[in-house]
Order: C-alpha cells, then sequence, then structure tokens
C-alpha cells in the first residue's frame, strides 16, 4: 500500500510556533504530528510513503531520512514553488502505479487506512473524499422570520455539517488530471472530475480525527495524548 502525506503548507494559523518548526514536524506528546501520521499508516499496512514538502524542507529530510527507522520506505519531493494540495501528486507520478491515499500532514486520525481502499475499490470510483461530521456552535441568534414576521429565535445553535477531512484515495488515472508545475487543489481535482462524470465516492469517517490547523486545535491534541488516545497507533513504534 501507498501513501501520500502532503506537508508542504505554511502553518500561518499557528504562528509563532510555525516560524521555526514546521506543522507537521510539531509535537504532539512525546512525538510529532507527521510521525503519529507515520505509524497510523504503517499500522494500516502502508509501507511506501511519499512526501510532498515546500517550506523547511531540509527539517523534514533531516527527520525522516529513507524511513527505515520505522519499517517504511519514503521519498520526498521538494516543490520550487507553492503547487496546492494536489499539484504535488504530479511529482510522483511515474511512481505512484496503484491506489493510494492522500493525507495533509496536519489531521490526527486513527481511520484504517485499509478498510479505506477497500472501501474505494468496492465503489470503483476514482477519488474517494474522507468526510466528517462536524458540530459547530454559532456564535450569534438565529432568527426565521416570514413576512416581516419572526417566527422563531434560536439562541446560539449548533450547526451539523459533513466537512472534507483532508483525506483521500485515488486511482493513478487522476494523476492526468492535475496540471503539471501548477497551483492546485484537491477540490479543483474533485470538482474536474465530477464535470466530467467521473464517479467520486464519499467516505464517512466515524474514527476520531483532528485538524491541528489552529491553536486551540493544536491545544486539544496535546490533551488527547495525554489522555492516551494515540496509544494504539504508537505503541508499535519499534
Amino acid at each position: 500500500m501507498e501513501a501520500v502525506i502532503l506537508a508542504g503548507g505554511l502553518g500561518e494559523r499557528l504562528r509563532p510556533l510555525t516560524k521555526i518548526i514546521p506543522k507537521p514536524l510539531l509535537p504532539v506528546g512525546e512525538r510529532s504530528v507527521l510521525e503519529i501520521t507515520l505509524l497510523g499508516l504503517k499500522r494500516s499496512g502502508v509501507r511506501r510513503i511519499f512526501v510532498a514538502l515546500n517550506y523547511q524542507s531540509e527539517l523534514f529530510k533531516a527527520f525522516l531520512g529513507d524511513g527505515s527507522r520505522w519499517g517504511l520506505q519514503i521519498e520526498c519531493s521538494v516543490e520550487d514553488r507553492p503547487l496546492g494540495t494536489a499539484g504535488p501528486l504530479r511529482l510522483f507520478a511515474d511512481r505512484l502505479r496503484r491506489s493510494f491515499v492522500v493525507i495533509n500532514g496536519d489531521i490526527l486520525t486513527n481511520l484504517n487506512f485499509r478498510s479505506l481502499l477497500q472501501y474505494h475499490r468496492h465503489h470503483r470510483a476514482l477519488a474517494t473524499v474522507v468526510t466528517k461530521q462536524l458540530t459547530l456552535p454559532l456564535r450569534y441568534g438565529v432568527v426565521t422570520a416570514k413576512e416581516g414576521y419572526i417566527q422563531r429565535l434560536e439562541e446560539k445553535p449548533n450547526v451539523h455539517a459533513e466537512v472534507v477531512a483532508g483525506i483521500y484515495a485515488c486511482e493513478p488515472e487522476v494523476l492526468q488530471h492535475i496540471p503539471p508545475q501548477e497551483y492546485y487543489t484537491m477540490p479543483q481535482l474533485i470538482h474536474r472530475l465530477l464535470d466530467m462524470g467521473q464517479p467520486v465516492a464519499q467516505f464517512p469517517l466515524r474514527d476520531y480525527w483532528l485538524d491541528i490547523g489552529q491553536m486551540e486545535d493544536y491545544e486539544r491534541a496535546q490533551q488527547l495524548y495525554a489522555q492516551g488516545a494515540f496509544d494504539e497507533l504508537v505503541g508499535d513504534a519499534t
């Protein structure tokens, strides 16, 4: 099994922390976000991992090496300029020969990636988008009105939304739909596939998931690590 980790972002929402350390290399407990992701992929049976880099790429290379200390085979690419979330996949086009997983480098999850790929193949999809249902609190009261009269006032309700989780399963054929050496995002790629009438599946994620893109989420990850949320992933690190 193969996977691509997108680790080229600047992590601007986590500054000043990311002025020194790239977001995927930030520590969560005793390990970095990236190492927890590597161990989660390994636990699912992934053995070959491609890491797309940009910002502070030399730090990543020094940390990752060839991946052998985790029993993995790791290869890195470095963008000459930002290529978005889909653009870097073209850099691995000659090596991605079968179904593969794509995950953002700032995601923590206990998803079984093997199950994701099995689901993806069962649905005969060209791409599968992992989604997560979130409950988002609103800061304001919500009014329902008709013909100038208020019918209902709900104070700071929760909104339920199915969001893109930053994880995908793809067939190698999707790579030919990504412009080479251009900034191109995964949403653009998905829209392009849909416009072409290609099958795009949804994988609703019921497992643990956290995007550490903002400071409060990063602090939450530290709390969860202390509570043992990642013990199953990191317990077989050696």
